[in-house]
C-alpha cells in the first residue's frame, strides 16, 4: 500500500515518471504539493482520493504544482 510509504519516497517515485493513486486524506497539502510536483514534467499520472474536504485554494495549489499530471477526485 503506497499510503504507508515516506512522502520523501512517494516523491522519488513520482519523479522517476511512475504514476500512482493515493489517498490524500493522510497526507498535508504540502506533501502532496511536493508529490505532485516531483511528477509534474513526467510521464507520470498522479490521482490524489479524498480531497472534498479540502479548500478550493489548497486544490487549486496541488494542480498548479502537478502541472497536468494531477487528477483530483473524491
Amino acid at each position: 500500500m503506497l499510503e504507508s510509504r515516506s512522502t520523501e519516497d512517494l516523491i522519488r517515485i513520482a519523479a522517476a515518471g511512475a504514476g500512482f493513486r493515493l489517498s490524500a486524506s493522510v497526507r498535508s497539502t504540502e506533501d502532496l504539493i511536493r508529490i505532485a510536483a516531483a511528477a509534474s514534467g513526467k510521464q507520470a499520472r498522479l490521482i490524489f482520493t479524498g480531497v472534498g474536504m479540502r479548500s478550493t485554494d489548497d486544490l487549486v495549489r496541488i494542480g498548479a504544482a502537478g502541472k497536468g499530471a494531477v487528477l483530483l477526485e473524491e
